[in-house]
Parts: C-alpha cells; sequence; structure tokens
C-alpha cells in the first residue's frame, strides 16, 4: 500500500474511532443521567411591573414578605413599642406599653377619633379626628402629639404604594380624596355614589385598591394612578355591611369582612367579578395577617371571638373565644407576631391575646369606644396605611 493511501487510512480509522467514543459517551451519560451533554436554561426570575414609584415588590408569592418578625426598618427600630389606642366617644388617645400591659398616657386629640395610622414614610403616626375634621400628628419617638391638620371627615386614610398620595376615606362626604402624603394639601377628589367608604387594601402591583361601602352594601374598584373609579358592584347579600379589607399573600384574592353577613367575601379583584362567602361569626369586621404569611386573624365583634383563616389549606382552622365575652374589633399583630392586640368597641377595652394558643393575655381599661388602634412600630419597609398595612 502506498503511502499516500496509508495514511488516509489512518485518518478515516482514527476519526470512525472518535465518533464510536462519542457516541458511547452519550450513550454513557444518558445511562447516568448526565447533563453535561445538555446544561440547564437559566430560569428568569418572575418582576412585578409596580405602579410607577412604587419599592421593587419583593416576593411575587408573598405581599407580605417585607412583615417578617422583628424585621423592622432602620426608620422605626428606636421607637419604642407601644399600643395606641383612639378613643371615640372620650376624644382621647389611650396609650399602653405592651411589656407591663398598662396604659402609661391618655393624650386629647380631636372629636372622634376613629383610626391611627402610620404614615407611608413610617416617621409619623395619624390620628383620624373624624368629627373634628383634622388630623392629630403623633411623634412614634417621643409619643408627643404634634400640631393638628386641618382635613375633612378623615373616617380612615391610606397611602397609595408610590407614597405620593394620601388617600381620605371621606365616609360621610362620599368622597375618595387624594391628599398630598406630606402636607395633606388636597390633591383630587373622586366623588363616590355609594354610602360609607371605609376600608380598602391595594393589589400586589399597586395599580389598583378595592374599598368597602359600609352603609350601601357595596364594593369598588379604584385605578391608583388615574385616581378613578373602574369598577363597582353591591354584594349579594340584602343588608350587607362590608368592613375590613385585606389581600392575600399571593396578591390573587381579596377578602371583605361583613359585618351584618357574618362572615367575609372572597373576590377576584382582577377580574372584580360576584365574590363567594365564608362564614366565621357573628359581626365579622376585622382581618390581620400573621408574620409567616400563613393565617388570617378574623374577629367577630358580635360574638367576641376571633376566627383562624389557613392561606395554604383555603379554609377555617380554628376559633377563640374571649372570656367573659367582648367587642373584638380592629388592631394589630405585634412585631414578634406572638401577640394580637385588639380594642374591644363596645366594652372600653383593649385584648391581647396569644397568637400561638388563643389565649388572652391581657384585658386592658381604656377610653369609651375604642376603634382603629395601632400596634407600633411594625416591621415592614413602608406603610399603605390604615392600622397598619406593611409592604
Amino acid at each position: 500500500m502506498s503511502r499516500t493511501r496509508t495514511a488516509h487510512a489512518l485518518v478515516v480509522t482514527a476519526a470512525l474511532a472518535a465518533l464510536a467514543a462519542c457516541g458511547s459517551s452519550r450513550h454513557a451519560d444518558e445511562a447516568l443521567g448526565s447533563k453535561a451533554a445538555a446544561p440547564p436554561v437559566p430560569v428568569k426570575k418572575k418582576t412585578v411591573q409596580g405602579l410607577p414609584g412604587m419599592p421593587p415588590v419583593l416576593d411575587p408569592k408573598d405581599v407580605y414578605a417585607a412583615d417578617r418578625p422583628n424585621r423592622l426598618s432602620p426608620v422605626v427600630r428606636d421607637f419604642p413599642s407601644r399600643v395606641y389606642v383612639p378613643n371615640t366617644n372620650s376624644d382621647t388617645v389611650s396609650v399602653i406599653d405592651p411589656k407591663t400591659y398598662k396604659v402609661i398616657e391618655t393624650i386629647s386629640v380631636g372629636a372622634q377619633p376613629q383610626h391611627v395610622v402610620p404614615s407611608w414614610d413610617m416617621k409619623t403616626l395619624w390620628v383620624n379626628n373624624d368629627k373634628g375634621n383634622t388630623l392629630t400628628p403623633i411623634d412614634p419617638k417621643t409619643g408627643k402629639a404634634g400640631r393638628t391638620v386641618s382635613v375633612h371627615d378623615p373616617y380612615n386614610l391610606y397611602f397609595t404604594p408610590n407614597g405620593k398620595y394620601a388617600v381620605v376615606m371621606a365616609s360621610l362626604d362620599r368622597e375618595l380624596v387624594f391628599r398630598d402624603a406630606h402636607t395633606m394639601k388636597r390633591a383630587k377628589t373622586v366623588p363616590v355614589s355609594c354610602y360609607g367608604v371605609n376600608h380598602a387594601d391595594f393589589s400586589l402591583d399597586g395599580r389598583y385598591f378595592i374599598v368597602s361601602c359600609e352603609f350601601s352594601g357595596e364594593l369598588l374598584k379604584v385605578d391608583t394612578e388615574k385616581m378613578k373609579i373602574v369598577g363597582q358592584q353591591r354584594l349579594p347579600y340584602h343588608g350587607a355591611m362590608p368592613q375590613d379589607v385585606k389581600v392575600s399573600p399571593d396578591g390573587k384574592k381579596f377578602y371583605i369582612a361583613d359585618m351584618t353577613a357574618d362572615g367575609m367575601w372572597i373576590l377576584d379583584g382582577d377580574k372584580f367579578t360576584k365574590p363567594s362567602f365564608l362564614h366565621t361569626g357573628k359581626g365579622c369586621h376585622g382581618l390581620y395577617v400573621s408574620r409567616d404569611s400563613r393565617e388570617m386573624y378574623i374577629s367577630n365583634r358580635g360574638e367576641g371571638s376571633i376566627s383562624i383563616f389557613d392561606f395554604t389549606k383555603d379554609r377555617l382552622t380554628k376559633k377563640w373565644h374571649l372570656p367573659d365575652g367582648g367587642s373584638p374589633d380592629m388592631g394589630g399583630v405585634s412585631a414578634d407576631g406572638k401577640v394580637l392586640w385588639l380594642s374591644g368597641r363596645y366594652n372600653s377595652e383593649v385584648y391581647a391575646i396569644d397568637t400561638r394558643t388563643g389565649g388572652q393575655l391581657a384585658r386592658i381599661k381604656v377610653g369609651s369606644g375604642p376603634h382603629g388602634l395601632a400596634v407600633y412600630p411594625q416591621p415592614g419597609r413602608y406603610s399603605l396605611g390604615h392600622t397598619g398595612i406593611f409592604r
């Protein structure tokens, strides 16, 4: 055989051997389950296109991801732990030390204070003096009240997720009033055709919020950026009185407490279709999410109980009854998640409840008509208002 043919044969033989080796290696890799031949495709992290100017969503699967136990913002970390209780009939705010369960101060405010509301930047607590047509600021660092600000019919107060506006729930005026979040100067007034706007919560992306209308049994859907009502419906229950509103951790559902239907409505906020209903107890009123985002505490004001709703199981799992009864109303969860604080609306008292056992830790006498108390400080990056909705 010539030298040229010999060289050619050697090249062909080597090539065939290489192919055979690759084939054997591939089959061996497949037999061993190796992924070396096909590197994994990187998974794109889901992002939420939130309201312009809104802090980014930490976890698309949990709107309460920033609210874990004791995860206090540097803004509030040095504030003393207190419970601020507005007494609607006494025109005062009772200040409770949660360590001793004692009232340590009573602050005089305007007429008919309804809620104590943390500001968007969490630096101020606003007392909503509804009949006094004023807001009283309290410095949570010193506990001292400042100069009142004139705001008409401030039954409740919320803040847009980008911190641009305060939203006043002007219940008797039948208005949603968008105001500068710091100066409270009126920016836009949105008249409503329903009666008794009072509570709300925002969608995961902050682009809309759901509002309850207590006296006409209706719900509103409001476009946050356009400051415009984009949906309205009447609840399918004669005499419905919707109260507190809270979005589910995954942002897919809104829960609306109903005081006369004795339970809560479950609404698809995006579609804004007819809601389903879940019975909880007489006088269903306040809704509060646990620090691990697994449960929601539901106050049943008419029977002195708290129902526990499990988000993952999508059902009620427990019911706690206050010893000697009571009228559990509005409140919040302690920074460590261990205590649920609720005002006793018709009993001039406040209840401290162990969130592990449901046992009553304390029953504290305060002024007349205690309503939307605020536990402060709480974890979170910013406040959406009410008695403390944090993101």
